[in-house]
């Protein structure tokens, strides 16, 4: 979920807020058990009970739901239905998966979310109480901008993930606009069925009057019935941009006075908006509070486009796709034998070269190819769709500069990098192991003092997002490590960019396990450095937790509530202020510098040989949980395994060493070096220092 945080600020809002779902790695139930347990509905007694999960049944409620004949089919079937898969996801698999919950709660809270804001900041100014429906009240309430914005690494994430083509992605893009142009064609339907206000009895707008005329609906019922008739017109519109946008998915129907398809979702809301302004303009403003202003937000909130889907792959792949293009204009170019200084200006020269690096006459490895398909299918997403149905892309392993200028030069093949400095989306490092964190400040800050990158960053507003990885870093370096080098990376990430006159956003992947980062996330992102937040922030959800998340509107609301609240309070400085936030130079320094489980893991002999024999992680790597292998690559070394079954593996043996290895001995060392206050300045800590205590 992505807001723009320079338009939210014209309303003092500044709240980019981003929640991310990332690939179903790890999420193994059947798709009917997740239906059945998330939306079974019993009748007992007059009263109907809702029971949203397993873990909540009670025996007096299943033997009573048992006694129901009407129920009694529903509890078999579940009860009969096999808990786990018995055949592995396709990436299709994933993306429908993702988008059940649009269904469950994107579609009616995140609209909800921004009119319950819109309402709050109405009542706090001095056009407040709508009770009487005076017109004035609906023309003076605040119009925010979307804060919210839902994004998906499904379909797009193809690091070491040999399932992602470029079919998949253009079928992915097809699917979110098939999902959010259905969505508004069944709210349209229904909202058709509501305005039935007659001319006879209302006034309307020169303007309703000429989009009614644009329906092609012949019946003379409907003669004295302009809403409907607008309305009308705008379901043939938006049937026949489903026709152009994703045919695949749009239903025929009679060509015969088809009209246009829209133009853009600026378009559709437009048309929207005129229904509104007649309404509120002719004495009608109570009929703008149901479904049409709900719909009018999701317009804004998801376009045409639904989600903002992520690109990702790692910098090696990156790297030996643009070492093979130089060495087809340029035999002997050698990329991968370049120093890191040879690459940045071979590679920043480049970006000023308006020809083309590819050769069209040239047969390029698989690899190459594949890479040069998924950039080509996302030009053409942008072309269809707009620049919103794909908005960052992502260099996992990100170690140097050349990395990231890597991604531009294959960018710029495609058109979404301009020789001029325009750049269509972000281009996002992703920092996750130990030694990348501590290095990133200074990657940053020489790729910053190129002014041909510089000026893709303008083109963008001045941000530069960074992707902060959680889970491979715990893996890399152990809970507490892992947990020091992020909080030391982002502070000195903020003092880089206050220096260079840029903004930062971070976004934060975080899995459901304390070892992959996981926790309350309104504790984690209250207790950000001071300017890590500042207005905007993204973040994952992966599988295991969207369900339990995002199942349930109840559930879905309050938890997207809860990561808006905390960025507002931490943007507004709304937080409680701590007398003592001791800086990573001095209090807590040595406890935190000097454990590390990469001494364990890495360097200690066997460590290996005892993890694959001791886990199950060979189990748990063939189990049908997703669609990505359980290791990057097919070598049995700890440092491709993916960290979910990583995380399994130990948890499944009892053995809590991605959440809590080192701790005990971090803890007892300082006691023993301070034996004088060491506990006292543990407590001290815990109390004064948000990161601490998180």
């Amino acid at each position: 979920l992505l807001s723009e945080s320079d338009q939210a600020s014209q309303i003092a809002l500044p709240v980019p807020v981003a929640i991310t779902q990332a690939t179903y790695r790890s999420q193994w139930s059947s798709d009917r058990v997740l239906r059945g347990t998330a939306a079974w509905q019993i009748e007992l007694t007059g009263e109907r009970i809702r029971l949203m999960s397993l873990a909540d049944f009670e025996l007096p409620v299943i033997s009573a739901a048992w006694q129901s004949p009407a129920e009694r089919p529903a509890v078999l079937g579940l009860w009969q239905t096999n808990l786990l898969r018995q055949t592995r996801l396709t990436v299709e698999d994933e993306v429908t998966n993702g988008l059940a919950y649009y269904d469950y709660t994107f579609f009616a809270e995140v609209p909800r979310l921004h009119e319950a804001v819109a309402d709050t900041l109405a009542q706090q100014s001095a056009h407040t109480d709508l009770d009487g429906a005076n017109v004035d009240d609906y023309r003076q309430r605040p119009e925010i901008p979307p804060f919210l914005r839902i994004g998906s690494w499904i379909g797009g994430d193809r690091g070491g993930n040999p399932n992602i083509t470029e079919h998949v992605l253009r079928a992915t893009l097809a699917w979110h606009c098939g999902k959010v142009l259905g969505y508004y064609e069944d709210q349209l339907e229904k909202l058709e069925g509501e305005l039935s206000l007659s001319s006879i009895l209302v006034k309307t707008s020169p303007e309703l009057k000429a989009l009614a005329e644009e329906a092609v609906e012949t019946s003379a019922h409907r003669d004295v019935e302009p809403y409907r008739r607008s309305i009308s017109a705008i379901r043939a519109k938006l049937k026949a941009t489903a026709a152009q946008l994703c045919p695949d998915g749009a239903k025929a129907g009679s060509r015969s006075r088809a009209p246009a398809a829209y133009q853009g979702p600026e378009a559709f809301q437009a048309d929207l908006d005129i229904i509104h302004e007649s309404l509120v303009d002719n004495g009608s403003g109570l009929l703008t509070e149901g479904r049409l202003r709900y719909l009018r937000r999701a317009a804004q909130c998801f376009g045409f486009h639904l989600a903002g889907l992520d690109l990702r792959q790692n910098s090696a792949i990156h790297g030996q796709v643009v070492a093979e293009l130089f060495e087809a204009v340029r035999s002997g170019t050698n990329y991968a034998q370049l120093s890191e200084d040879e690459r940045i200006t071979l590679l920043t020269r480049e970006l000023e070269e308006a020809r083309p690096l590819k050769r069209h006459s040239w047969t390029y490895s698989n690899q190459t190819s594949h890479e040069l398909a998924i950039f080509e299918a996302s030009a053409e997403g942008h072309s269809r769709l707009g620049e919103k149905c794909i908005t960052a892309s992502i260099i996992s392993n990100t170690e140097s500069v050349s990395d990231v200028l890597e991604l531009v030069v294959l960018l710029k093949e495609v058109g979404l990098v301009t020789p001029e400095g325009r750049c269509a989306l972000d281009l996002v490092p992703l920092f996750e192991t130990i030694p990348d964190l501590r290095n990133c400040v200074a990657i940053m800050d020489r790729l910053f003092s190129i002014p041909t990158y510089r000026r893709l960053l303008s083109s963008r507003g001045g941000i530069q997002e960074i992707m902060l990885g959680y889970s491979d870093s715990n893996k890399d370096g152990g809970y507490l490590t892992s947990g020091w080098e992020l909080h030391k990376a982002e502070t000195h990430l903020i003092t880089l960019y206050e220096r260079h006159r840029l903004r930062l956003r971070l976004f934060h992947g975080r899995g459901g396990a304390v070892g992959r980062g996981g926790g309350p996330s309104y504790q984690a992102i209250i207790d950000q450095p001071p300017g890590a937040v500042n207005g905007q922030i993204r973040m994952t959800e992966q599988g295991e937790i969207i369900s339990s998340k995002f199942t349930n509107p109840k559930l879905g609301r309050r938890n997207l509530e809860i990561v808006v609240a905390a960025t507002l309070e931490v943007s507004f400085g709304a937080t409680r202020t701590l007398a003592a936030r001791p800086s990573s130079a001095d209090v807590g320094h040595d406890l935190l510098e000097d454990i590390s489980a990469r001494d364990l893991v890495y360097e200690t002999d066997g460590f290996a040989s005892y993890f694959w024999q001791s886990t199950v992680i060979n189990e748990i790597a063939t189990l049908n949980i997703g669609s990505r292998p359980a290791s990057r690559k097919a070598l049995g070394r700890i440092q491709d395994l993916r960290a979910i079954p990583w995380v399994f593996s130990w948890s499944q043996s009892r053995v809590m060493l991605p959440g809590w290895y080192g701790f005990d001995s971090a803890v007892s060392s300082w006691c023993e070096d301070n034996v004088a206050e060491g506990l006292n300045k543990l407590r001290m800590l815990y109390r004064t220092w948000p990161f601490f205590r998180t």
